[in-house]
């Protein structure tokens, strides 16, 4: 029902935003991808952005010297190949399922649409946009100031989903000593040689599959660096340059 004199619709009859993203049609499919598959390839055409209804993408970036970093591990109700909308023409990443996964594909012109007519939807849309912008600065942040060990840390706490409202810590799906090396910026030995710690201290779990325990996080809160501003003559604060405003 709506109301005319205001050209809304009544609150208990707004649409859910994510009744979109349920079901295919319209510009939307739905493709189930098996452990490995790539879901779109660096250089591919960018013309579509995806949804990851089940399982777990890998998004990797692949240099002119054939060196590859991980940048991104996405999970259930994530989106990827989002950077369409901006403009981008081809890939600039690659993403590939590292588990089962169902993947609704939506066209470019069709979540365009979506985005100027349903509010609600949009809304949904754009907090997850800034939330991932958000989480790429930590991501910067851990890398520059962080020892290794604590991005691990971090890293692992991320992939576990912890902290994440009304979610359980999962155990997450397997990832090789080797992803989580490119994902942190060191290498596979001293992967293997933290997660060893980890383990002895209680903090994970090896038993077919990585459990990941809450106590983990006392590693990433110990010593955390502070980004800190220098003080100007009055006591504020200039990050750049420590004068007065």
């Amino acid at each position: 029902m709506t109301n005319r004199l205001w050209g809304v619709h009544l609150a208990s009859e707004l649409p859910d935003p994510k009744d979109f993203l349920v079901k295919g049609g319209g510009g939307r499919s739905i493709v189930k991808y098996r452990k490995s598959a790539p879901v779109f390839s660096q250089g591919d055409a960018a013309d579509s952005v995806f949804y990851i209804q089940k399982g777990k993408v890998k998004v990797t970036v692949l240099s002119e010297h054939g060196r590859e970093a991980v940048i991104a591990i996405l999970g259930k109700d994530e989106f990827c190949g989002e950077g369409c909308l901006a403009g981008q023409k081809r890939r600039m990443a690659t993403a590939s399922a590292m588990t089962e996964c169902e993947i609704m594909r939506i066209e470019k012109e069709t979540i365009v649409r979506a985005l100027h007519d349903e509010p609600a939807f949009s809304e949904m849309f754009v907090a997850y946009l800034l939330a991932r912008t958000i989480r790429v600065e930590e991501d910067l942040v851990d890398q520059l100031f962080n020892s290794s060990e604590k991005r691990l840390a971090r890293a692992l706490l991320l992939l576990a989903n912890f902290g994440k409202e009304g979610r359980p810590e999962p155990i997450i799906a397997k990832v090789s000593q080797e992803t989580l090396a490119e994902m942190i910026g060191t290498t596979r030995s001293r992967v293997s040689f933290f997660m060893n710690k980890f383990r002895k201290l209680g903090f994970i779990n090896y038993n077919g599959k990585l459990e990941i325990h809450s106590s983990l996080l006392s590693v990433v809160l110990h010593d955390q660096p502070q980004v800190k501003n220098k003080k100007g003559p009055n006591g504020s604060r200039d990050a750049k340059t420590g004068m007065r405003p």
